[in-house]
């Protein structure tokens, strides 16, 4: 049994409750230091406010049935949100993390931080409204963003390739207050999606679980013992960083020579494929112009089995799993989820990369890591937004 302080206890229980889904006082009474008479009067009061709500009864062992609680979904609402580089994401959620409904806004070059905050608040005002729920039952915002931020101030401070303007030194989480009249919590994108895939994997006890975003650049946030792992800096895109052949480029003229980022990013892909299209080589894209060639159409060209789009997605897949290999060498996760445009965009790019990951691991004995697709897929990030906001929650 686990020992916990009493100013704790009662936040404690009720996410043990949420997690498990349904469970009985005598299974709770298993896993904290309280009496009887205690967990009753704990049970009795959350069930009184209604946090938290009897779902039935179980099966009996001899004697009466045990009644079961659960969360109550209805209690209060959560509001996730995503901010990116190519689109942002806002998701409402109940008190079990069931997604209600979503809107997503392609981050084009006038989606300012000023305009995405305002859309933000005109869209939950819908949501509110369809959902028929009253303001006063929202409990807040939780935002995950890319980096690097001040999460403690709730700033978003210099991230790159933004298409819009503006995007220095955002308070974020003091404009969103100042629009929703509710409170937001900041942490970064890697770092949400990570709680939300953790939650969604719960049924699988994960204990040590790494997350890696492969999109415009490379993010990655580890997660020990049901905790996030946090450095003394806020460098979550600083992975991409990780040095995978010395000799290698300085990808548009930043960063380390030979920078996994230089390798296995959105953006590397885009110019190696142009580049091979400039130079000639045959392709089913060789109608259009190679600067105008985008993400979208390299998917879509690899669907269709382009050979050249298709050796490119390979080669970029290999160079993922060199650096995973990295990556698990050092940490060695449990399980390792994989997210993002780049690894989303055909069952080849995971393929090849665990593949190229487990053949560089240094197994010593036998450690083998799972491989998994996010089960959130592009609402990793969101959901684990509000989960976010839900753990800290006080009860």
């Amino acid at each position: 049994m686990t020992a916990r302080s009493q100013t704790s206890i009662r936040k404690d229980v009720y996410r043990r409750i949420l997690e498990l889904g349904t469970v009985s006082k005598a299974e709770l009474m298993q896993e904290f230091t309280l009496t009887s008479s205690s967990m009753t009067r704990l049970l009795d009061d959350l069930t009184a406010q209604e946090i938290i709500r009897v779902s039935g009864l179980g099966s009996s062992t001899g004697g009466r049935k045990p009644i079961l609680f659960q969360t109550n979904p209805t209690y209060r609402y959560l509001l996730g949100l995503e901010i990116s580089r190519i689109y942002s994401t806002l998701g409402l959620y109940d008190m079990q993390l069931n997604s209600l409904t979503s809107k997503r806004w392609k981050m084009d070059a006038t989606m300012t931080p000023e305009r995405l905050v305002e859309q933000v608040g005109e869209q939950t005002e819908l949501f509110l409204a369809e959902q028929k729920i009253p303001k006063q039952k929202l409990l807040g915002i939780g935002v995950g963003s890319v980096g690097p931020l001040d999460r403690e101030n709730g700033r978003i401070r210099k991230p790159e390739f933004f298409p819009a303007a503006g995007w220095e030194e955002v308070p974020i989480c003091e404009l969103l207050e100042a629009r929703l009249g509710v409170t937001a919590k900041l942490d970064n994108g890697s770092n949400t999606a990570l709680l939300g895939e953790h939650w969604a994997l719960r049924g699988r006890s994960p204990r040590h679980l790494l997350y890696l975003h492969a999109g415009v650049g490379l993010r990655a946030a580890m997660m020990s013992e049901g905790r996030l792992i946090r450095g003394a800096a806020d460098a979550e895109g600083a992975i991409g960083q990780m040095i995978i052949a010395t000799d290698g480029p300085r990808f548009e003229g930043r960063g380390n020579h030979g920078a996994w980022e230089a390798f296995v990013s959105v953006r590397a892909l885009e110019h190696r494929v142009r580049t091979q299209l400039k130079i000639g080589r045959p392709s089913l894209l060789g109608d259009r112009h190679p600067d105008e060639i985008r993400f979208a159409d390299l998917t879509e060209a690899l669907t269709a089995d382009d050979p050249l789009v298709k050796e490119q997605f390979a080669e970029a897949a290999a160079y993922l799993g060199i650096g995973l290999a990295n990556l698990i060498n050092v940490l060695h996760p449990d399980i390792v989820v994989l997210g993002g445009p780049l690894i989303e965009a055909h069952p080849l790019v995971l393929e090849i990369a665990e593949a190229t990951a487990i053949k560089n691991i240094a197994s010593g004995g036998d450690y083998a890591p799972a491989f998994s697709l996010a089960e959130l897929k592009e609402n990793a990030v969101a959901a684990g937004a509000a989960f976010m906001l839900l753990q800290e929650w006080a009860v």
